[in-house]
């Protein structure tokens, strides 16, 4: 849909207007502004735990919750938020969320409890969960505009903005508690919340009243009850998963057979689980994004601890040993990034991470500094590969009327791979984190890892998610073969496609991988 710009004075809004086979370049601030906020707000509360428990005099048991409850709220409000920018425009949810985000800040910095504090985090977590989908859908929208069909430099353009302020928010979160104390971790976020409206009001594209024939009448609230009921049971349990627990993978169980059924039965699904279980492809991204988020968080988790309780370092100084993973990961995302090659990176970054973790088995109490740095290394070379892999890979292999919904899947995917990989650092550190249990933790990552590996390297839809595929007319599996190309058998001019030695003429059939969308297409 071509964006709809204020004219200026004098007839000369043609200066302003995106050229007809160019990205806008104007939608690119408050894209990556806005999906940087959910990052900002994950990073800064882990330097704010502390100061926040004495403040209310609470337990790190009940300050813990500020992080879980972010979580919670971000896994359930990605994808809810997700099909709403598909019913009804990035523009609307965009706004409402980044709106929502400031609202959330204020309350936070007023709190006068932990439990309105924990309040504001839920808040901030839906609130936050409105840009990236409306990126993914704005990013595919230009490509349609535009007819350039490999949008690798926005997608990379986000990651990075993501990444870098991933590594940056602890250190700002300190600076603000600094200089305001720790009621500055939440105001930060009224500022950026209004920079965000500004642009998002002036730069993107307006939408009919009701986009794509969309009203409130169809959106499936019941479907998006119950998927929340679903996902809040489940990673309830995986937060503190005990034996004594057991009625909650349980509830997780029947609410989402019940969940199931609505979806297969309404018309207008919140998640249409006919076309997602025909999808294989894109079923297979969110199980790598589970694998990779598995074994990227147990590293974070697991080793920062082992680097305190097992080597005996400082906070600041463990803080300083996982810079290496830190710049790594932004290095590999900018040098790789605008280059697709979604099967390639996912190998190596699979490769990586088995190698990253045979590193730990190496290391003990007594392992020297340069050890320590190098394993950090080697485990950032996967995070910058991996997560924009999964990202490309979702952008084509998902179906375009609901992008933004897949994208709030993909991101729900990986908060649940920081879910277990937290229960799984509690469970190998019951007590403290020694040597041990970080070998333990290491050979459960390797696990992980290795059918990250098989699973991209056995995937044959991956080669052909190429931009010269996709020229060519190649469609993925899991997704409609365009019209007109294809043509019924009767209505073939001779020699439509060309013949192989033994084969049958090629046709398109619907969906299944990668068959000839158009008349003379050799299988590749």
């Amino acid at each position: 849909m071509r964006p709809r710009l204020a004219r200026r004075p004098g007839g000369e809004d043609a200066a302003v207007r995106p050229a007809p086979d160019a990205f806008d370049r104007r939608l690119i601030a408050p894209m990556v502004l806005g999906s940087v906020l959910n990052p900002i707000n994950s990073s800064m509360i882990a330097v704010a735990l502390v100061p926040i428990g004495a403040a209310f005099g609470a337990p790190p048991a009940q300050t813990v919750w500020l992080v879980s409850a972010l979580y919670l709220a971000t896994a359930v409000g990605q994808p809810v938020i997700g099909r709403l920018t598909d019913m009804f425009g990035p523009r609307r949810l965009y706004l409402t969320g980044t709106a929502l985000v400031g609202a959330a800040g204020l309350l936070g910095a007023l709190a006068p409890s932990l439990g309105v504090l924990i309040g504001a985090r839920v808040l901030l977590g839906f609130g936050t969960s409105a840009a990236y989908p409306a990126a993914m859908q704005l990013t595919r929208r230009e490509a349609e505009r535009t007819g350039r069909d490999s949008p690798a430099g926005v997608l990379t353009a986000l990651a990075v903005a993501n990444q870098t302020v991933a590594v940056i928010g602890p250190a700002l979160g300190g600076l603000l508690i600094g200089v305001g104390g720790w009621r500055a971790v939440f105001t930060v976020n009224v500022p950026l919340s209004a920079a965000c409206l500004v642009l998002g009001a002036l730069r993107l594209p307006r939408e009919p009243r009701r986009a794509a024939g969309h009203g409130l009448r169809d959106v499936d609230v019941p479907g998006m009850v119950l998927f929340a009921g679903t996902l809040v049971s489940l990673m309830l349990f995986l937060m503190a998963p005990r034996a004594d627990r057991w009625y909650l993978p349980v509830l997780a169980a029947a609410v989402g057979a019940a969940f199931a059924v609505r979806e297969l039965r309404v018309a207008q699904p919140f998640v249409d689980l006919r076309v997602l279980g025909g999808n294989g492809p894109l079923i297979g991204t969110y199980v790598r994004q589970l694998l990779g988020a598995l074994t990227s968080y147990a590293f974070m988790y697991g080793y920062t601890q082992w680097l305190e309780e097992g080597r005996g370092l400082s906070a600041s100084t463990a803080g300083l040993t996982l810079l290496p993973l830190s710049g790594a990961a932004l290095v590999v995302s900018t040098l790789t990034g605008r280059r697709e090659a979604v099967r390639a990176k996912l190998v190596v970054g699979a490769a990586t991470q088995v190698a990253a973790c045979a590193v730990l088995l190496l290391i003990g109490a007594t392992s020297p500094l340069p050890l320590l740095l190098a394993a950090g290394l080697v485990m950032g070379v996967p995070q910058g590969l991996l997560t924009l892999a999964n990202q490309n890979a979702l952008y084509r292999q998902a179906d375009p009327a609901r992008i933004a919904s897949a994208a709030g899947l993909l991101r729900t995917f990986m908060y649940l791979g920081a879910l277990g990989a937290s229960a799984a650092t509690a469970g190998y550190f019951p007590h403290r984190a020694d040597t041990g249990g970080l070998h333990g933790l290491a050979l459960f990552m390797t696990a992980g890892s290795v059918l990250l590996l098989v699973s991209s390297l056995t995937d044959r839809s991956l080669v052909r998610l190429t931009p010269r595929q996709a020229r060519k007319g190649l469609t993925p599996h899991g997704t409609h073969c365009p019209r007109p190309p294809y043509r019924p058998r009767g209505d073939r001019p001779p020699g439509g496609h060309r013949r192989r030695a033994g084969r049958a003429p090629l046709r398109c059939r619907g969906r299944h991988p990668f068959r000839a969308a158009r008349r003379g297409v050799p299988r590749p």
